[in-house]
């Protein structure tokens, strides 16, 4: 589903050994934050240098994310200090970095007020340390990846936090819109104090400039949408992009390459140089300035350098030749030349026949290569020429002509190409003339139908618009089939797919003639507000026949599905096993015997129980009246509704993530109970089993457990005591499950040794009855014989009591598997905190906060009984019809209210348990 793409990026090296050196934090900090460190980056005689710590450059903070490591600020921090030497230090960054002892912050939320406290601590001492230098910094950039990146924009929200303190803010491949797995709820909550914090307080954020920056589709654990900032009209200092969007990266990351993709560092470390305010010697405090180098590095590289205020003219000197070009299309080509030429395009006699002027250039320079003539013979030089450029291949412009009415020449400057090859070609056209429309194909024709067009290129692009491609589920495979004149040379043709409503742009270079392939799908869906169309731009060569045939992917279309749903898919695999449970009782009360998982979830796991109910409470929640009852009512918002105001919802994709629950579930309970007939093999060949007998439910020894396991759950953990439980439970199933296939055996084997006997005794009778007339004393003795024989058969095997304990034994096994299997699932979703424990149980032996802790206990004191229950006594329970009906609508409300909130389902699942344990005494 996730088709594989190639990594683009180059890594980043480290020419000197890095060093980190640690930063002497003040006792009530160090005090209070023991897990966490401050440190300050550096290589070689740079290194030494500072370890007095007498600094004197420009402060940058890096934060890392869920389980990163201090250390991955050294691309960063290495290819800035490259940078200076180039410019013999005039200008230089100081890189700090956070060590948050790699904590599973994106997993458990606890501990994420604590870091960003820490951090606030750690720009106060950064900034002390700068407190007698000339140029002393009041403010410290941050660069956060991943979780580090909300973290940063945590900050605003303390209450003695100062907004100043902080000016720019760059965030790599982090989720600002919400959890990408919400396991707990200080996660939410995390969430929604910072992005409304974002929003009340938007006005009070002008002066903070943010950037960030999204890893594209080959980040598989924050899908881009997640990391767009929020567009607010009130704040105008914030940008938001897609690394393969960026000018000179064009490059797609996994979520921890965008740390180190040398393309991308260049661009940041660019970026940051462009900041630098000359007279303050620090990142200049002019957010305008701020957002313009952005914008120049990271969304519309101009081909230049990054000038503040460009000179509006400047004469064109050197030993270069003038030549005037009439034509409307045009092209250059030369090997070896040694002297540059200027060529002119007169505009007067191109303005009434074509709206706009092409040009790519195949030069690879940074300098201006374009400019445009006023009436009065100076030439006007203006960036916003420049459309974009691929630094890899060629650069290449695009002007409207009405928006330069006082232009009368058009001039391009062509260098010596002294052992060189430069390619130029320029052309005049109407913009109606080189547009296409291709209608998208419908979702639903799985790839049997396609769109097609035909394009006999004469010219050097074309803009193909995809109408009707609006939706995140829509995904396709465009192919573009090439046939060209046969020429010795010919450069590749370029396609870029480029997305308006927000910077996401894919780039394919393809020889010609040749047949490429284009993915096509979106980030996030269009807004409401937005008409405009995305585009195949195709950069062709002239003679050249492009035929673009577009299909609708199916595998895509999944894959898209998967990428902005995989974090519910544990609420649709409770949610099946709940209904097999709910449907497992139904059977032990109608029936008197339990039925195999399986079986029960093929049979009662069907989405029509669920979905219906769901999609007709997001409908009647568009009416005002049912949202004014249901707010009465205390009841929080469908998760559904909320995901369909944002256009990441329709009835069909719950549909299908139920069938993968559904699969997940099936296939998982097979590999469950081969497990349990694995462990119960070697428990066999090990041990020698137990008879079966029946347990007490309470016990003076299982209630000091209960207690103990409550006091190990508010002490220490609470996950740690529901990892307990669950190791005693799945023990007591294991241990269960070995009696019973030991009763098993020993039955059949007993059946077929007094079928064997029955046989033998029959053939004596025969044998005794013929032999009668000639021995009368033998025939007797042998009679006495066979009723012997008939008498030793084993009286397991007639005793019906004996018989109905193995049933019994058998039906409570099935229960107890299908218990297990749902608690197993509550046991990983609580695993992070475990973890996040553990990791920290030398600074602090009890977690605090604990999402887990009070869920914890009820669920000691629960399965501490129903380890030691039996289908016995739930079936003549006055309970037991209503513990089978619940978990339906336990289902229904865990899929509507669990999706985007997965700490609510060991809830639900908790409260169905307990009503299987009221049966167990009522």
């Amino acid at each position: 589903m996730f088709l594989y793409e190639e990594n683009r990026c180059s890594m980043t090296y480290m020419y000197e050994y890095p060093e980190y050196l640690k930063i002497k934090l003040p006792k009530k900090t160090a005090r209070r934050y023991p897990a966490y460190e401050l440190y300050l980056y550096g290589e070689g005689s740079y290194a030494e240098e500072n370890k007095n710590l007498l600094l004197t450059g420009i402060p940058v903070l890096f934060l890392p994310g869920n389980a990163g490591s201090y250390k991955q600020v050294r691309s960063l921090g290495s290819i800035a200090l490259r940078k200076a030497e180039d410019v013999d230090f005039k200008y230089h960054f100081n890189f700090f970095s956070v060590n948050f002892n790699e904590e599973l912050v994106a997993l458990y939320g606890g501990s994420l007020q604590r870091q960003t406290k820490f951090v606030h601590e750690c720009i106060k001492v950064i900034l002390k340390l700068y407190r007698d230098q000339e140029f002393a910094p009041s403010s410290v950039a941050i660069v956060g990846h991943s979780m580090g990146g909300l973290v940063a924009r945590a900050l605003l929200t303390l209450k003695n936090f100062k907004p100043e303190l902080i000016n720019l803010l760059i965030t790599q491949a982090t989720p600002h819109i919400a959890p990408v797995m919400p396991l707990d709820r200080y996660l939410t909550d995390f969430y929604t104090a910072v992005n409304s914090h974002w929003i009340l307080k938007a006005q009070d954020l002008r002066n903070l400039t943010t950037l960030s920056v999204a890893g594209g589709f080959r980040d598989y654990q924050v899908r881009s949408g997640l990391a767009f900032l929020p567009r607010l009209s009130q704040h105008d200092s914030a940008l938001s992009v897609v690394s393969s969007a960026v000018p000179k990266a064009w490059a797609s990351t996994d979520h921890l390459s965008i740390v180190w993709c040398k393309e991308l560092i260049l661009a940041t470390i660019r970026a940051f140089f462009d900041l630098i305010d000359e007279n303050t010697r620090q990142i200049t405090e002019d957010p305008k300035k701020r957002m313009s180098v952005l914008n120049h590095h990271f969304v519309r590289h101009p081909a230049k350098m990054f000038e503040e205020n460009p000179e509006a003219f400047t004469n064109l000197t050197g030993a270069f030749m003038w030549i005037t070009v009439k034509g409307s299309k045009w092209t250059y080509s030369v090997y070896n030349d040694s002297d540059g030429k200027y060529f002119v395009f007169p505009l007067a006699s191109h303005r009434k026949s074509y709206s706009h002027v092409y040009c790519e250039n195949s030069m690879l320079d940074t300098s201006s290569w374009i400019y445009g003539c006023m009436t009065k013979g100076y030439v006007y030089n203006d960036s916003s020429f420049f459309l974009f450029l691929f630094s890899f291949l060629f650069k290449v412009v695009m002007l409207k002509l009405l928006d330069y009415p006082s232009l009368s020449h058009i001039v391009i400057q062509v260098p010596p190409a002294v052992g060189n090859k430069y390619t130029l070609g320029c052309e005049f056209f109407k913009e109606d003339s080189r547009t296409v429309q291709l209608p998208v194909t419908h979702l639903f024709s799985f790839g049997l139908s396609s769109s097609k067009i035909l394009l006999n290129s004469s010219g050097l692009l074309y803009n193909v618009q995809l109408q009707h491609f609006n939706q995140i589920y829509q995904a396709f495979k465009i192919y573009i089939d090439s046939h060209c004149q046969p020429l010795k040379e010919r450069k590749p043709s370029v396609y870029r797919l480029h997305i308006p409503w927000s910077y996401e742009d894919s780039i394919t270079v393809a020889k010609v003639p040749s047949l490429a392939e284009v993915s096509a799908k979106l980030h996030i869906a269009q807004p409401h507000n937005d008409s405009s169309l995305p585009e195949l731009i195709i950069y062709s060569s002239p003679d050249c026949q492009y035929e673009v045939i577009l299909k609708t992917s199916l595998l895509q279309v999944l894959g898209q599905i998967v990428r902005f749903h995989a974090g519910a898919f544990p609420v649709y695999i409770v949610s099946n096993i709940l209904l097999t449970y709910g449907g497992q009782l139904s059977t032990l009360r109608s029936t008197g015997q339990c039925s195999d998982f399986s079986l029960e979830l093929v049979r009662t796991a069907k989405p029509y129980k669920v979905e219906p109910l769901i999609s007709i409470v997001v409908f009647l929640q568009g009416f005002n009246w049912f949202r004014e009852i249901w707010e009465s009512l205390s009841l929080p918002e469908v998760d559904a509704a909320v995901l369909s105001s944002q256009d990441a919802w329709f009835p069909l994709v719950s549909l299908i993530l139920f069938l993968f629950g559904t699969g997940i579930a099936y296939w998982s309970g097979v590999f469950f109970s081969a497990s349990l007939r694995l462990f119960s093999s070697l428990w066999l060949t090990l041990i020698r089993p137990t008879e079966l007998q029946k347990d007490k439910l309470i016990t003076p020894r299982r209630l000091c457990g209960m207690i103990s396991l409550a006091l190990v759950s508010w002490t220490t953990c609470g996950s740690f005591a529901v990892l307990i439980i669950y190791l005693q439970y799945l023990f007591k199933v294991v241990k269960l499950h070995v009696t019973v296939k030991a009763e098993q055996n020993m039955h059949n084997r007993d059946s077929g040794h007094s079928k064997e006997t029955s046989q033998n005794s029959s053939t004596h009778a025969v044998q005794t009855q013929s032999s009668a007339k000639e021995t009368s004393q033998n025939s007797s003795t042998h009679t006495v014989q066979a009723q012997s024989s008939l008498d030793s058969i084993p009286e397991a095997t007639q005793s019906p009591s004996n018989s109905k304990t193995l049933a019994e034994a058998v039906n409570s096994l099935k229960m107890h598997i299908t218990i297990l299997n749902l608690f197993t699932w509550i046991v990983l979703l609580n695993l992070p905190s475990l973890i996040y424990w553990l990791k920290n149980l030398r600074y602090n032996v009890r977690l605090d906060p604990d999402p887990c802790r009070s869920t914890a206990i009820i669920l000691v004191c629960i399965l501490e009984i129903l380890m030691s229950s039996s289908t016995s006594e739930v079936k003549s329970s006055k309970l037991l019809k209503i513990a089978a009906k619940v978990p339906l609508p336990l289902s229904v409300a865990m899929l509507a209210f669990g999706r985007m909130h997965l700490y609510r389902v060991p809830h639900f699942v908790t409260f169905s348990l307990l009503l299987h344990v009221l049966c167990c005494f009522v």
